[in-house]
């Protein structure tokens, strides 16, 4: 299935105070969001093998935009999102979601073993959509339990989904709620 891509954005966010308190090193965080026209509007399909499969290469091309955005940064944290327009089902973007989808990205930044947070729904265009995002070493690093906001222009259209993206470069400013460490995993070496 070759999935048609309509529109992408990328929105970088760079955050350097919290509390007013100046971070050492700005924290920046990536969100790629690609709008694609949704092929099962309007007919309930029971196999949605051909959107998991297709998601690979929408993977890969998505996490290509994401390293533009992060300019050699160094990944610490990412979380995925769908918003499915109102004519089709919120299965529809978990198909797009899949390990198939986050392989890519996880190449793309190394190492990357934990679980990926994610957030999937149904709604006008518009809607806000809060993208959890975690720790890419280990989901127990509590300094990197975050997220982005974010609100796509114009859509999703009612035959549309926005598959979203988020990577961030550390945890949050002035996190200090204790347990582990990201400086002390093996992976962060």
């Amino acid at each position: 299935m070759d999935l048609n891509i309509r529109r992408t954005f990328t929105l970088i966010d760079d955050k350097r105070v919290e509390a007013g308190r100046r971070a050492e090193t700005p924290l920046r965080k990536v969100a790629v969001i690609y709008l694609l026209e949704n092929p099962y509007i309007g007919r309930y399909v029971e196999d949605l093998s051909p959107l998991i499969e297709a998601s690979e290469g929408l993977g890969r091309k998505m996490a290509q935009t994401a390293l533009k955005a992060l300019d050699g940064m160094p990944v610490q944290s990412y979380g995925k999102g769908g918003v499915v327009g109102l004519s089709g089902e919120q299965e529809h973007a978990n198909a797009l979601l899949t390990t198939t989808f986050a392989n890519p990205f996880r190449e793309a930044i190394g190492g990357a073993q934990a679980w990926i947070s994610s957030m999937t729904k149904v709604a006008a265009p518009g809607t806000v959509i809060d993208v959890p995002m975690n720790s890419k070493d280990d989901v127990y690093v509590r300094s990197h339990y975050d997220g982005m906001t974010l609100l796509i222009p114009d859509g999703p259209m009612p035959d549309e989904v926005a598959i979203i993206f988020c990577l961030g470069t550390g945890g949050r400013i002035n996190a200090r709620v204790g347990g582990l460490r990201y400086e002390d995993l093996p992976t962060s070496a």
